[in-house]
């Protein structure tokens, strides 16, 4: 069987078991309890110093919804390999410290019908904005399959076809991985944030990567949404001079839920 190992485990979160248990734990039970039940969560995914509190804030709500969800399609950008459309790794379980997951290859293939989409390993290999996710859901959730999916350069109607053929019912979780503005000051940053936040929540489709890494992905979110109706629950923003860093080049973050 083959899987596909953590590549930043040790830099972006904890390669030991029980300090990443640990540090989850306490992002966990940090995050305020919220009356909702969320078909798309929308998550940063920068190291856990910077954002996993962040990020903590969308997971918490899965507790109430452990026993339903099944399948987690999982849609962040790509940052070390250039392609056109969608990538699939050309495994069966994705590894974290925290054990193995198994991957739905059944609905992987599926996909493979969709021209946008292809088996892409090297998109996955050392990619960080799904793995990052992977330690959450684990100790959100009971027992998922995943369905990983890079996203490169691809449109938001071809996002949007992808995410309307897998979208199943109760038993799918969609999660949607991506950070804010990067490397501008503090004040800047959070100028730029808030009209990217408002954005959002008019679920307007059209976002650049100078607001979002995940641009791509989420604007096929947006888009889909937009269609059937969803209302966004902004849970939390910040930046990293708010959390690990200094204010003068910060990377901003937000959480979002939507049903």
């Amino acid at each position: 069987m083959r899987t596909r190992q953590p590549a930043v485990a040790g830099s972006f979160y904890p390669a030991n078991t029980e300090k990443l248990d640990a540090a989850i734990a306490t992002f966990l039970a940090n995050a305020p309890k919220r009356d909702l039940s969320p078909k798309i969560l929308v998550v940063p995914h920068a190291g856990y110093i910077y954002s996993g509190q962040t990020a903590a804030s969308a997971y918490r709500l899965l507790q109430e919804q452990a026993d339903t969800i099944r399948r987690v399609i999982l849609l962040g950008p790509s940052h070390r390999v250039p392609f056109r459309g969608l990538a699939l790794p050309d495994c069966e379980t994705f590894a974290t410290p925290l054990g193995d997951v198994p991957l739905d290859t059944q609905a992987m293939q599926a996909l493979l019908s969709l021209g946008q989409v292809q088996v892409l390993d090297a998109a996955h290999t050392m990619e960080h904005s799904l793995e990052v996710q992977v330690p959450f859901l684990q100790r959100s959730l009971k027992d998922f399959h995943l369905v990983p999916l890079v996203v490169g350069d691809a449109s938001t109607i071809a996002v949007a076809e992808v995410l309307e053929a897998i979208w199943g019912g109760d038993e799918t979780l969609i999660v949607i991985s991506t950070d804010l503005s990067h490397y501008h000051t503090y004040d800047e940053a959070c100028a730029r944030d808030a009209a990217t936040v408002k954005a959002i929540e008019q679920l307007t489709p059209n976002l650049t990567g100078g607001q979002a890494c995940g641009c791509r992905p989420l604007n096929g979110l947006l888009e889909v949404a937009r269609q059937r109706g969803m209302q966004v629950s902004t849970l939390e923003v910040c930046n990293s001079g708010d959390t690990a860093g200094d204010k003068n080049r910060v990377v901003g973050y937000a959480a979002f839920a939507l049903q």
